[in-house]
Protein backbone atom coordinates (compact mmCIF):
# COMPACT_ATOMS: atom_id res chain seq x y z
CA UNK A 1 0.00 0.00 0.00
CA UNK A 2 1.19 3.92 -0.48
CA UNK A 3 3.07 4.86 2.38
CA UNK A 4 1.33 7.43 4.80
CA UNK A 5 3.87 10.29 4.21
CA UNK A 6 3.38 9.73 -0.05
CA UNK A 7 -0.68 9.90 1.04
CA UNK A 8 0.09 12.78 2.69
CA UNK A 9 1.97 14.80 0.55
CA UNK A 10 -0.41 13.53 -2.22
CA UNK A 11 -3.22 15.35 -0.48
CA UNK A 12 -1.27 18.39 0.49
CA UNK A 13 -0.53 18.96 -3.42
CA UNK A 14 -4.28 18.36 -4.58
CA UNK A 15 -5.35 21.15 -2.17
CA UNK A 16 -2.78 23.59 -2.78
CA UNK A 17 -3.95 23.33 -6.37
CA UNK A 18 -7.32 23.41 -5.61
CA UNK A 19 -6.54 26.40 -3.67
CA UNK A 20 -4.87 27.96 -6.61
CA UNK A 21 -7.99 27.45 -8.92
CA UNK A 22 -10.22 28.58 -6.44
CA UNK A 23 -8.38 32.15 -6.46
CA UNK A 24 -8.63 32.37 -10.50
CA UNK A 25 -12.32 31.41 -10.21
CA UNK A 26 -12.84 33.84 -7.77
CA UNK A 27 -10.20 36.49 -9.73
CA UNK A 28 -12.30 36.03 -12.45
CA UNK A 29 -16.05 36.45 -10.76
CA UNK A 30 -14.61 39.73 -9.23
CA UNK A 31 -13.23 40.99 -12.95
CA UNK A 32 -16.66 40.16 -14.41
CA UNK A 33 -18.83 41.56 -11.36
CA UNK A 34 -16.55 44.92 -11.80
CA UNK A 35 -17.17 44.92 -15.78
CA UNK A 36 -20.85 44.18 -15.33
CA UNK A 37 -20.97 48.12 -12.81
CA UNK A 38 -18.28 49.83 -15.22
CA UNK A 39 -20.90 49.01 -18.36
CA UNK A 40 -23.90 49.32 -16.39
CA UNK A 41 -23.39 52.62 -14.26
CA UNK A 42 -24.55 55.80 -15.73
CA UNK A 43 -21.86 57.53 -17.48
CA UNK A 44 -21.28 60.87 -16.30
CA UNK A 45 -19.95 63.93 -18.56
CA UNK A 46 -18.63 67.15 -18.20
CA UNK A 47 -20.59 69.94 -19.30
CA UNK A 48 -19.24 74.13 -19.40
CA UNK A 49 -21.99 76.17 -19.51
CA UNK A 50 -21.21 80.13 -19.49
CA UNK A 51 -23.07 83.18 -19.87
CA UNK A 52 -23.27 86.37 -18.19
CA UNK A 53 -26.72 86.46 -16.72
CA UNK A 54 -26.42 82.29 -15.58
CA UNK A 55 -29.10 81.70 -18.18
CA UNK A 56 -27.44 78.36 -20.32
CA UNK A 57 -26.11 76.55 -16.83
CA UNK A 58 -29.84 77.30 -15.04
CA UNK A 59 -31.13 75.41 -18.37
CA UNK A 60 -28.75 73.00 -18.31
CA UNK A 61 -28.87 71.92 -14.55
CA UNK A 62 -32.45 71.48 -15.29
CA UNK A 63 -31.52 69.00 -17.94
CA UNK A 64 -29.43 66.70 -15.93
CA UNK A 65 -31.81 67.15 -13.17
CA UNK A 66 -34.32 65.74 -15.22
CA UNK A 67 -32.00 63.12 -16.40
CA UNK A 68 -31.37 61.85 -13.14
CA UNK A 69 -35.42 61.45 -11.95
CA UNK A 70 -35.70 59.44 -15.16
CA UNK A 71 -32.40 57.16 -14.41
CA UNK A 72 -31.01 57.72 -17.59
CA UNK A 73 -27.46 56.32 -18.76
CA UNK A 74 -26.45 59.75 -18.92
CA UNK A 75 -25.45 61.94 -16.00
CA UNK A 76 -24.15 65.33 -16.45
CA UNK A 77 -22.02 67.42 -14.67
CA UNK A 78 -22.40 71.02 -14.62
CA UNK A 79 -19.68 73.42 -14.78
CA UNK A 80 -20.53 76.81 -14.98
CA UNK A 81 -18.41 79.37 -16.23
CA UNK A 82 -18.13 83.21 -16.67
CA UNK A 83 -19.39 83.88 -20.14
CA UNK A 84 -19.63 81.40 -23.71
CA UNK A 85 -16.30 82.24 -24.54
CA UNK A 86 -15.07 80.70 -21.30
CA UNK A 87 -17.11 77.37 -22.43
CA UNK A 88 -15.80 76.89 -25.64
CA UNK A 89 -12.11 77.90 -24.51
CA UNK A 90 -12.59 75.04 -21.39
CA UNK A 91 -14.08 72.65 -24.19
CA UNK A 92 -11.43 73.09 -26.95
CA UNK A 93 -8.99 72.62 -24.01
CA UNK A 94 -10.84 69.38 -23.63
CA UNK A 95 -11.89 70.25 -19.81
CA UNK A 96 -15.23 69.87 -20.97
CA UNK A 97 -16.82 66.53 -22.88
CA UNK A 98 -19.72 68.24 -23.59
CA UNK A 99 -20.18 72.60 -24.04
CA UNK A 100 -22.64 75.40 -24.68
CA UNK A 101 -20.66 77.14 -27.66
CA UNK A 102 -21.46 79.99 -30.07
CA UNK A 103 -20.16 78.88 -33.51
CA UNK A 104 -18.08 81.52 -34.02
CA UNK A 105 -15.53 81.45 -31.16
CA UNK A 106 -12.87 79.13 -30.26
CA UNK A 107 -11.18 75.75 -31.78
CA UNK A 108 -14.13 73.79 -32.46
CA UNK A 109 -12.86 70.98 -34.78
CA UNK A 110 -13.10 68.26 -32.38
CA UNK A 111 -17.11 69.46 -31.35
CA UNK A 112 -19.94 67.67 -32.89
CA UNK A 113 -22.81 69.26 -32.65
CA UNK A 114 -26.09 67.91 -30.44
CA UNK A 115 -28.62 70.26 -30.70
CA UNK A 116 -29.04 73.53 -31.70
CA UNK A 117 -30.18 75.84 -28.61
CA UNK A 118 -31.00 79.27 -30.25
CA UNK A 119 -29.43 82.13 -32.49
CA UNK A 120 -27.56 85.23 -31.53
CA UNK A 121 -29.08 88.01 -33.83
CA UNK A 122 -26.53 91.36 -34.97
CA UNK A 123 -28.06 94.33 -34.09
CA UNK A 124 -26.66 97.67 -34.59
CA UNK A 125 -28.11 100.72 -32.92
CA UNK A 126 -26.91 104.19 -33.95
CA UNK A 127 -28.86 107.49 -32.45
CA UNK A 128 -32.02 109.05 -33.63
CA UNK A 129 -31.23 111.02 -36.95
CA UNK A 130 -28.50 109.30 -37.70
CA UNK A 131 -27.64 107.55 -41.42
CA UNK A 132 -29.06 104.02 -41.17
CA UNK A 133 -26.19 102.68 -43.01
CA UNK A 134 -22.91 100.79 -42.35
CA UNK A 135 -21.37 103.42 -44.31
CA UNK A 136 -22.47 106.02 -42.38
CA UNK A 137 -20.04 104.35 -39.09
CA UNK A 138 -16.66 105.53 -41.16
CA UNK A 139 -14.58 107.27 -38.40
CA UNK A 140 -17.16 106.58 -35.59
CA UNK A 141 -17.12 104.75 -32.33
CA UNK A 142 -18.78 101.69 -31.88
CA UNK A 143 -19.60 99.93 -28.12
CA UNK A 144 -19.58 96.56 -28.66
CA UNK A 145 -21.29 94.82 -25.80
CA UNK A 146 -19.09 91.23 -24.43
CA UNK A 147 -16.56 92.48 -27.05
CA UNK A 148 -13.94 89.86 -26.82
CA UNK A 149 -16.56 87.22 -27.61
CA UNK A 150 -17.36 89.37 -30.54
CA UNK A 151 -13.66 89.62 -32.27
CA UNK A 152 -14.29 87.42 -35.10
CA UNK A 153 -17.49 89.08 -35.72
CA UNK A 154 -16.05 92.14 -36.07
CA UNK A 155 -12.94 90.97 -38.28
CA UNK A 156 -15.73 89.25 -40.48
CA UNK A 157 -17.48 93.22 -40.70
CA UNK A 158 -14.33 94.27 -41.16
CA UNK A 159 -12.81 92.52 -43.74
CA UNK A 160 -16.58 93.80 -46.18
CA UNK A 161 -16.75 97.23 -45.18
CA UNK A 162 -13.46 98.07 -44.32
CA UNK A 163 -13.23 99.25 -40.72
CA UNK A 164 -9.52 99.65 -40.66
CA UNK A 165 -9.45 102.15 -43.67
CA UNK A 166 -12.58 103.97 -42.78
CA UNK A 167 -10.62 103.95 -39.28
CA UNK A 168 -13.82 102.67 -37.19
CA UNK A 169 -13.18 102.47 -33.51
CA UNK A 170 -14.55 99.98 -31.22
CA UNK A 171 -15.12 100.20 -27.29
CA UNK A 172 -15.98 96.71 -25.21
CA UNK A 173 -18.85 97.36 -22.97
CA UNK A 174 -20.76 95.79 -20.31
CA UNK A 175 -24.70 95.28 -20.67
CA UNK A 176 -24.93 97.32 -17.67
CA UNK A 177 -22.66 100.03 -18.86
CA UNK A 178 -24.33 100.09 -22.54
CA UNK A 179 -27.26 102.13 -22.29
CA UNK A 180 -25.31 104.91 -20.78
CA UNK A 181 -22.69 104.87 -22.88
CA UNK A 182 -24.59 105.36 -26.09
CA UNK A 183 -26.97 108.20 -24.63
CA UNK A 184 -24.12 109.89 -23.34
CA UNK A 185 -22.77 109.77 -27.15
CA UNK A 186 -19.44 108.33 -25.48
CA UNK A 187 -20.16 105.92 -28.75
CA UNK A 188 -22.02 106.38 -32.08
CA UNK A 189 -23.32 102.72 -31.95
CA UNK A 190 -23.75 99.88 -30.31
CA UNK A 191 -22.99 96.35 -31.56
CA UNK A 192 -25.49 93.52 -29.88
CA UNK A 193 -25.66 90.26 -30.29
CA UNK A 194 -28.71 88.39 -28.74
CA UNK A 195 -30.90 85.73 -28.98
CA UNK A 196 -34.24 87.20 -29.93
CA UNK A 197 -36.25 85.67 -26.49
CA UNK A 198 -38.45 87.79 -24.89
CA UNK A 199 -35.98 88.01 -21.41
CA UNK A 200 -33.22 89.39 -23.87
CA UNK A 201 -35.42 91.59 -26.27
CA UNK A 202 -37.31 93.36 -22.88
CA UNK A 203 -33.31 94.85 -22.26
CA UNK A 204 -32.91 96.80 -25.37
CA UNK A 205 -36.54 97.75 -25.23
CA UNK A 206 -35.34 100.69 -22.84
CA UNK A 207 -33.57 102.03 -25.96
CA UNK A 208 -35.69 102.72 -28.21
CA UNK A 209 -37.95 105.02 -26.65
CA UNK A 210 -39.61 107.94 -27.84
CA UNK A 211 -41.17 109.17 -31.52
CA UNK A 212 -40.18 107.61 -34.77
CA UNK A 213 -38.33 110.28 -35.48
CA UNK A 214 -36.31 110.74 -31.98
CA UNK A 215 -35.86 107.07 -31.29
CA UNK A 216 -32.68 104.93 -32.12
CA UNK A 217 -32.87 102.92 -35.42
CA UNK A 218 -31.03 99.74 -36.32
CA UNK A 219 -28.52 99.19 -39.09
CA UNK A 220 -28.95 96.83 -42.25
CA UNK A 221 -26.35 94.70 -43.01
CA UNK A 222 -26.87 94.58 -46.72
CA UNK A 223 -24.13 92.42 -47.37
CA UNK A 224 -24.83 89.90 -44.97
CA UNK A 225 -24.94 86.88 -47.52
CA UNK A 226 -21.73 88.28 -49.12
CA UNK A 227 -20.34 87.54 -45.38
CA UNK A 228 -21.91 83.99 -44.85
CA UNK A 229 -20.39 83.33 -47.76
CA UNK A 230 -16.71 83.88 -46.68
CA UNK A 231 -17.18 83.26 -42.76
CA UNK A 232 -18.66 80.29 -42.76
CA UNK A 233 -20.02 80.73 -38.88
CA UNK A 234 -22.49 83.05 -39.65
CA UNK A 235 -25.83 83.05 -41.71
CA UNK A 236 -27.57 85.47 -43.96
CA UNK A 237 -30.95 86.57 -41.79
CA UNK A 238 -34.08 88.92 -42.21
CA UNK A 239 -35.40 90.28 -39.05
CA UNK A 240 -39.11 90.72 -39.00
CA UNK A 241 -40.74 94.30 -38.55
CA UNK A 242 -41.85 94.65 -35.28
CA UNK A 243 -39.23 91.79 -33.53
CA UNK A 244 -38.08 94.29 -31.14
CA UNK A 245 -40.40 96.56 -30.32
CA UNK A 246 -44.49 96.31 -31.63
CA UNK A 247 -45.69 99.41 -31.14
CA UNK A 248 -44.46 101.73 -33.14
CA UNK A 249 -42.63 98.57 -34.78
CA UNK A 250 -39.11 98.40 -34.43
CA UNK A 251 -37.63 97.58 -36.98
CA UNK A 252 -40.29 99.42 -39.34
CA UNK A 253 -39.41 96.63 -42.26
CA UNK A 254 -38.24 93.67 -42.50
CA UNK A 255 -34.14 94.16 -41.61
CA UNK A 256 -31.44 92.17 -43.52
CA UNK A 257 -28.51 91.10 -40.96
CA UNK A 258 -26.87 88.36 -39.50
CA UNK A 259 -27.06 85.80 -37.11
CA UNK A 260 -25.18 82.86 -35.60
CA UNK A 261 -25.85 79.81 -34.07
CA UNK A 262 -25.25 78.71 -30.43
CA UNK A 263 -24.95 74.85 -29.92
CA UNK A 264 -24.72 72.34 -27.54
CA UNK A 265 -21.52 70.48 -28.78
CA UNK A 266 -19.67 66.93 -27.78
CA UNK A 267 -16.52 65.97 -28.50
CA UNK A 268 -16.45 63.64 -31.38
CA UNK A 269 -15.09 60.74 -29.79
CA UNK A 270 -18.13 60.13 -27.34
CA UNK A 271 -20.09 56.95 -27.90
CA UNK A 272 -23.20 57.57 -30.48
CA UNK A 273 -25.14 55.68 -27.67
CA UNK A 274 -23.95 58.13 -24.98
CA UNK A 275 -25.32 61.18 -27.63
CA UNK A 276 -27.99 59.70 -28.75
CA UNK A 277 -29.46 59.18 -25.09
CA UNK A 278 -28.51 62.80 -24.39
CA UNK A 279 -30.33 64.04 -27.14
CA UNK A 280 -33.57 62.49 -26.65
CA UNK A 281 -33.44 63.39 -23.05
CA UNK A 282 -32.89 67.20 -24.25
CA UNK A 283 -35.48 67.32 -27.41
CA UNK A 284 -38.11 65.64 -24.85
CA UNK A 285 -37.27 68.09 -22.04
CA UNK A 286 -38.50 70.75 -24.16
CA UNK A 287 -41.99 70.79 -23.54
CA UNK A 288 -42.01 69.58 -19.67
CA UNK A 289 -38.97 72.73 -18.71
CA UNK A 290 -40.30 75.50 -21.36
CA UNK A 291 -42.07 77.44 -18.32
CA UNK A 292 -39.40 77.41 -16.06
CA UNK A 293 -36.81 77.88 -19.67
CA UNK A 294 -38.06 79.83 -22.09
CA UNK A 295 -34.64 79.23 -23.74
CA UNK A 296 -35.73 75.99 -24.71
CA UNK A 297 -38.65 77.11 -26.83
CA UNK A 298 -35.78 77.70 -29.63
CA UNK A 299 -34.48 74.13 -29.13
CA UNK A 300 -34.57 72.20 -32.13
CA UNK A 301 -32.17 70.04 -34.14
CA UNK A 302 -29.01 71.13 -36.19
CA UNK A 303 -27.78 70.51 -39.64
CA UNK A 304 -27.18 67.07 -40.75
CA UNK A 305 -26.01 68.28 -44.04
CA UNK A 306 -22.30 67.18 -44.35
CA UNK A 307 -20.76 70.10 -44.84
CA UNK A 308 -22.31 71.93 -42.05
CA UNK A 309 -19.78 74.76 -40.51
CA UNK A 310 -20.11 71.91 -37.40
CA UNK A 311 -20.82 68.78 -38.66
CA UNK A 312 -23.59 67.20 -36.14
CA UNK A 313 -22.38 64.11 -34.12
CA UNK A 314 -23.65 60.77 -35.37
CA UNK A 315 -25.57 60.00 -32.24
CA UNK A 316 -27.87 63.13 -32.49
CA UNK A 317 -28.19 62.53 -35.91
CA UNK A 318 -29.37 58.84 -35.72
CA UNK A 319 -31.90 60.48 -32.80
CA UNK A 320 -33.38 62.62 -35.47
CA UNK A 321 -33.15 60.39 -38.71
CA UNK A 322 -34.71 57.77 -36.68
CA UNK A 323 -31.68 55.53 -36.76
CA UNK A 324 -31.46 54.41 -33.45
CA UNK A 325 -30.36 50.77 -33.14
CA UNK A 326 -32.96 48.48 -32.04
CA UNK A 327 -32.09 45.96 -29.08
CA UNK A 328 -30.72 43.34 -31.05
CA UNK A 329 -28.59 45.77 -33.45
CA UNK A 330 -27.15 47.40 -30.37
CA UNK A 331 -26.53 43.90 -28.41
CA UNK A 332 -26.18 41.19 -30.98
CA UNK A 333 -22.69 40.58 -31.17
CA UNK A 334 -22.64 40.30 -27.11
CA UNK A 335 -25.86 37.95 -27.16
CA UNK A 336 -24.05 35.98 -29.96
CA UNK A 337 -20.67 35.84 -27.96
CA UNK A 338 -22.39 35.22 -24.42
CA UNK A 339 -23.09 31.59 -24.82
CA UNK A 340 -19.48 31.14 -26.45
CA UNK A 341 -17.94 32.62 -23.21
CA UNK A 342 -20.12 30.64 -20.95
CA UNK A 343 -18.80 27.73 -23.32
CA UNK A 344 -15.28 28.84 -22.37
CA UNK A 345 -16.02 29.27 -19.20
CA UNK A 346 -17.43 25.84 -19.06
CA UNK A 347 -14.28 24.36 -20.60
CA UNK A 348 -11.95 26.28 -18.22
CA UNK A 349 -13.84 24.61 -15.15
CA UNK A 350 -13.40 21.03 -16.64
CA UNK A 351 -9.61 21.50 -16.99
CA UNK A 352 -9.17 23.34 -13.81
CA UNK A 353 -11.19 19.98 -12.45
CA UNK A 354 -8.22 18.04 -14.43
CA UNK A 355 -5.46 20.30 -12.98
CA UNK A 356 -6.43 20.17 -9.32
CA UNK A 357 -6.63 16.27 -10.10
CA UNK A 358 -9.59 15.70 -7.96
CA UNK A 359 -10.58 12.87 -11.00
CA UNK A 360 -7.16 11.17 -10.76
CA UNK A 361 -6.87 11.46 -6.94
CA UNK A 362 -10.39 9.41 -6.85
CA UNK A 363 -9.23 6.26 -9.50
CA UNK A 364 -5.81 6.23 -7.74
CA UNK A 365 -7.14 6.40 -3.98
CA UNK A 366 -9.88 3.80 -4.96
CA UNK A 367 -7.47 1.47 -7.28
CA UNK A 368 -4.11 2.00 -5.06
CA UNK A 369 -5.16 -0.33 -2.07
CA UNK A 370 -5.82 -3.31 -5.10
CA UNK A 371 -2.24 -2.82 -7.06
CA UNK A 372 -0.67 -2.92 -3.74
CA UNK A 373 -2.29 -6.50 -2.99
CA UNK A 374 -0.95 -8.08 -6.30
CA UNK A 375 3.15 -8.67 -4.71
CA UNK A 376 1.41 -10.21 -1.94
CA UNK A 377 -0.84 -12.26 -4.00
CA UNK A 378 2.58 -13.27 -5.75
CA UNK A 379 5.07 -14.44 -2.90
CA UNK A 380 1.63 -15.93 -1.16
CA UNK A 381 2.97 -19.16 0.91
CA UNK A 382 -0.06 -20.91 1.69
CA UNK A 383 -4.18 -21.13 1.62
CA UNK A 384 -4.62 -18.91 4.15
CA UNK A 385 -2.66 -15.89 3.13
CA UNK A 386 -4.77 -15.99 -0.38
CA UNK A 387 -7.74 -16.37 1.35
CA UNK A 388 -6.79 -13.11 3.85
CA UNK A 389 -6.03 -11.31 0.50
CA UNK A 390 -9.66 -11.96 -0.92
CA UNK A 391 -10.95 -10.92 2.20
CA UNK A 392 -9.25 -7.56 1.74
CA UNK A 393 -10.54 -7.28 -1.57
CA UNK A 394 -13.80 -8.09 -1.01
CA UNK A 395 -13.78 -4.75 1.91
CA UNK A 396 -12.03 -2.60 -0.72
CA UNK A 397 -15.14 -3.03 -3.57
CA UNK A 398 -17.74 -3.14 -0.65
CA UNK A 399 -16.18 0.16 0.77
CA UNK A 400 -16.25 1.74 -2.81
CA UNK A 401 -19.55 0.77 -4.38
CA UNK A 402 -20.87 2.02 -0.82
CA UNK A 403 -19.36 5.53 -2.12
CA UNK A 404 -20.49 5.19 -5.49
CA UNK A 405 -24.08 4.81 -4.30
CA UNK A 406 -24.10 8.18 -2.33
CA UNK A 407 -23.05 9.72 -5.85
CA UNK A 408 -19.03 10.26 -4.78
CA UNK A 409 -17.65 8.25 -7.53
CA UNK A 410 -17.53 8.70 -11.56
CA UNK A 411 -18.98 5.57 -13.68
CA UNK A 412 -15.41 5.34 -15.22
CA UNK A 413 -14.00 4.56 -11.72
CA UNK A 414 -16.30 1.98 -11.23
CA UNK A 415 -15.12 0.55 -14.65
CA UNK A 416 -11.49 0.71 -13.69
CA UNK A 417 -12.47 -0.76 -9.90
CA UNK A 418 -13.96 -3.80 -11.49
CA UNK A 419 -11.17 -4.33 -14.00
CA UNK A 420 -8.56 -4.70 -11.48
CA UNK A 421 -10.90 -6.27 -9.00
CA UNK A 422 -10.74 -8.95 -11.86
CA UNK A 423 -7.40 -9.01 -12.93
CA UNK A 424 -6.35 -9.76 -9.31
CA UNK A 425 -9.10 -12.62 -9.31
CA UNK A 426 -6.73 -14.26 -12.09
CA UNK A 427 -3.64 -13.89 -9.95
CA UNK A 428 -4.97 -15.48 -6.98
CA UNK A 429 -6.39 -18.25 -9.17
CA UNK A 430 -3.10 -18.79 -10.68
CA UNK A 431 -1.14 -18.60 -7.38
CA UNK A 432 -3.45 -21.20 -5.96
CA UNK A 433 -2.70 -23.30 -9.13
CA UNK A 434 0.61 -22.61 -8.66
CA UNK A 435 0.62 -24.08 -4.36
CA UNK A 436 -1.55 -27.08 -5.59
CA UNK A 437 0.62 -28.00 -8.11
CA UNK A 438 3.93 -27.55 -5.54
CA UNK A 439 1.84 -29.52 -2.81
CA UNK A 440 -1.06 -31.80 -3.82
CA UNK A 441 -2.18 -32.19 -0.16
CA UNK A 442 -3.64 -28.49 -0.80
CA UNK A 443 -7.22 -27.99 -1.65
CA UNK A 444 -8.52 -24.96 -1.95
CA UNK A 445 -11.82 -24.76 0.33
CA UNK A 446 -13.96 -21.86 -0.73
CA UNK A 447 -15.11 -19.41 2.03
CA UNK A 448 -18.42 -20.32 4.08
CA UNK A 449 -20.68 -18.01 2.18
CA UNK A 450 -19.88 -19.06 -1.35
CA UNK A 451 -20.28 -22.88 -0.33
CA UNK A 452 -23.77 -22.25 1.48
CA UNK A 453 -24.69 -20.32 -2.21
CA UNK A 454 -23.54 -23.32 -4.04
CA UNK A 455 -25.66 -25.68 -1.91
Amino acid sequence: MRAPTEERGSRISQWLRAAFVGCLVVAATATGLFAYRYFTLPKTMTMAAGSVDGEQARLMTAIAGRMTKSDSIIRLKIVTLGSGLEAAKAFSAGEADLAIVRADVADLSKARTVVLVSYGVVLIIVPPGSPDTMESLKGKMIGVIGGEINRNLIEALGREYDFAGTKVRFKDLTAADAQQAFRSREVNALLVVTPISEKYLSLLRGIFVGTPKRRPQLVPIESADAIANVAKAYESYELPKGTVRGSPPVPDEDLTTLRVPYYIVAHKNISENAIAELTKVIMDARRDLLTENPLLAQVSAPSTDKDAYVPVHPGAAAFYEDRQQSFLDKYGNELFLVPMVLGLLASLLTAARKIVGFDSENIATSLAPLHALAAPIRHACNEAELSAIEERIDNIIRAQLHRYSKGKGRASNAAALSLTAQRLEHLIQHRRSRLSAADPQVRYEPPEDQRRSSS
